[in-house]
């Protein structure tokens, strides 16, 4: 029994850990991150497996933790939503949390790349098998794709395998044309 007690913690211990080549942002600052994001890209697993138009909204919990509230559209538009928790793993001004959906069971959430204004965010977990570009914007410019699957590969992440949101973006490029060229 005593055996069993401690594969089981190692096991949720385990699951926090940081990949040495993966570094988490420093001088986080939680209260810019919380609100709403939409996922960009990700790399496939079950949980999320053939959603479209993905969101996440972070607000603060009363405990201190961070409320995690996803959203997503599966086949034929049914709406799936996760309702989770989360929590620094050390220091508030570092982008290490980790996670929770299924009680007593969590992940760490790394944001290893964030830019100054809070627009973009990369973030991964205890596996390279878990990858995500976040963004405050359904449709973003290809060129951060191109740095997310850059700094990504850089890092050894499959980038081969992305899957990109469908967020009915594929237009964008083409207004954004339309509209330079008007005088208006």
């Amino acid at each position: 029994m005593r055996n069993l007690f401690s594969t089981i913690t190692l096991s949720l211990l385990s699951c926090i850990v940081i990949s040495d080549e993966i570094e988490p942002v420093e001088n986080f600052n939680i209260s810019k991150y919380i609100g709403k994001w939409y996922e960009i890209a990700r790399l496939d697993h079950s949980f999320e497996r053939g959603m479209e138009n993905v969101s996440a909204e972070y607000s603060m919990r009363n405990d201190g933790g961070i409320k995690v509230l996803n959203r997503g559209l599966k086949k034929q538009g049914k709406p799936k939503v996760a309702e989770g928790k989360a929590y620094f793993v050390e220091t508030a001004n570092k982008g290490h949390l980790k996670v929770s959906f299924f009680w007593p069971f969590y992940s760490s959430y790394i944001i290893f790349e964030l830019d100054n204004n809070y627009q973009h965010a990369f973030v991964t977990s205890d596996s390279k098998s878990y990858l995500w570009l976040l963004a405050r914007t359904p449709c973003v410019p290809k060129a951060l794709k191109d740095s997310f699957e850059k700094k990504s590969s850089s890092l050894g992440f499959k980038t081969s395998e992305l899957i990109y949101v469908n967020h009915n973006c594929d237009n964008l490029d083409g207004l954004k044309i339309q509209m330079e060229g008007t005088n208006e």
